[in-house]
């Protein structure tokens, strides 16, 4: 004979494994530690500077070629 199981704690045992599993999951996906967020912001912010530091003026401001 088969041994007699509890199905409420059964199901709550599946439960807690297929919760571990996307746990993980996650992890993998959007786990990063301090530093290597901070790095990457660094890394955003310095782009953004060297970008913004090559901008060609749009001449709006100091357009003198317009009639008043």
């Amino acid at each position: 004979m088969s041994d007699v199981i509890n199905l409420r704690r059964e199901r709550k045992r599946r439960k807690g494994a297929e919760d571990a599993k996307a746990a993980d999951a996650n992890r993998r996906l959007h786990g990063r530690t301090k530093g290597q967020k901070m790095t990457e912001n660094m890394e955003k912010q310095r782009l953004k500077n060297l970008l913004d530091g090559r901008k060609i003026s749009s001449g709006l401001s100091g357009n003198h070629s317009e009639k008043p």
